[in-house]
């Protein structure tokens, strides 16, 4: 058994210990928000957040969890109304959208560890997310709009 938290809930999960992350999330766990790209971490699609690192869980084993705190985007926000999402909406990101729930967490990441990023800092932060449609300026815009976002929301 394995115990870590999900989204703020303790759960428990009986799988091996080197199960990815991805499919205990998905599978054991019927989170299905977090997607499966490639299976080695370079496309950036199954990102979510261990203790508010963003990692790739289709190579992170299960074992890696334990006692942790694991985000996935649903728990980004109860609401849908984090930041990041509110921007990734206004500045109408998503083509496909496959891509789009690793983008959002590698941006609220990024975002945790510097609000108000640079253009350099923003490609640098999400140069391991792959975006078929190529929508990189429409992110690059959001990520500026949800650093706005946070500000005017702290003051």
């Amino acid at each position: 058994m394995i115990s870590f938290t999900v989204n703020g809930k303790q759960r428990q999960v009986d799988v091996p210990a080197e199960m990815p992350l991805l499919w205990v999330i998905r599978e054991s766990l019927n989170l299905t928000g977090t997607k499966y790209g490639c299976g080695i971490a370079v496309c950036g699609a199954c990102t979510v957040h261990v203790d508010g690192t963003a990692v790739r869980s289709c190579v992170t084993p299960a074992s890696a969890v334990a006692g942790r705190k694991v985000t996935t985007i649903e728990g980004l926000s109860e609401k849908g109304d984090h930041p990041v999402q509110r921007a990734w909406t206004e500045v109408d990101v998503p083509q496909c959208g496959y891509c789009q729930s690793g983008q959002i967490m590698s941006a609220a990441a990024l975002l945790a560890r510097k609000p108000t990023p640079t253009d350099a800092d923003i490609d640098d932060g999400m140069s391991g997310n792959i975006c078929r449609c190529g929508t990189y300026q429409r992110i690059r815009a959001a990520v500026h709009r949800a650093a706005a976002i946070k500000k005017a929301g702290a003051s």
